[in-house]
């Protein structure tokens, strides 16, 4: 091993996982999928909101797996609580609902998911998932982030709440790209939509994140329907 190689068996660092669901069978599914996987790890269970927070809070999971609809306190308050926790903020957090047109998805984005995944899909898609989150990249498709915008974003658009304060910062390319991320696309196609490389459009949409401090591209959809810029 030479001096710039990182010791055996910290290439790759565990994912840890924070798993919350009322329903023990769910989360016994979710335990022997993760402990299957390499280099991932259960470090907690929560059967409800209120101890998904304590645990968080306790063992830094990189990864909270939690269902929207517990009783108690629910998953949208507790994922509310983990994102607004400074200490939390390399924590991120993952929907589990059972349908995908469901109404609190978009609630779930608004309030700082990373994304969210079908209790019935396919193991794989989980996993995937899981690494996804971890790695700070987004869980939503382009498709499944358009059914979700056009079923629940109008009727929440430009309300209330004042403009994101951000915005003031950006670059009129960097409006531009936040309005196709908005729109669900990926860099790929935003790069093709605006004639630049894919790592161009990558290097304006981290900007766009520092700028407007959102933790995840998830988070940018909903920032530019809340502005009207998508």
């Amino acid at each position: 091993m030479t001096e710039d190689q990182p010791p055996i068996g910290q290439e790759h660092p565990e994912i840890g996982v924070l798993l919350v669901d009322d329903q023990p069978l769910v989360r016994m599914g979710l335990r022997a999928l993760v402990a299957s996987e390499p280099g991932m790890t259960v470090i907690g269970e929560a059967s409800e909101g209120a101890e998904a927070v304590t645990l968080a809070r306790r063992l830094r999971p990189a990864v909270v797996l939690m269902d929207i609809r517990m009783p108690g306190t629910d998953g949208l308050t507790a994922l509310r609580t983990i994102s607004a926790d400074p200490t939390l903020a390399d924590t991120h957090v993952v929907m589990l609902t059972t349908f995908e047109l469901d109404e609190y998805v978009f609630a779930a984005l608004e309030s700082g998911a990373s994304g969210f995944l079908i209790k019935d899909a396919d193991p794989e898609d989980i996993v995937r998932g899981i690494k996804a989150a971890a790695s700070g990249e987004s869980l939503l498709s382009p498709t499944v982030t358009r059914r979700v915008i056009a079923a629940f974003a109008p009727g929440r658009r430009r309300s209330s709440a004042a403009p994101h304060p951000g915005l003031a910062d950006l670059t009129d390319r960097e409006r531009e790209v936040l309005s196709l991320v908005g729109q669900g696309l990926n860099n790929d196609e935003i790069a093709g939509r605006l004639f630049i490389t894919k790592a161009t459009a990558r290097t304006h949409v981290s900007h766009i994140l520092l700028k407007l401090g959102a933790r995840d591209r998830p988070q940018l959809v909903v920032i530019a329907f809340q502005s009207g810029l998508a």
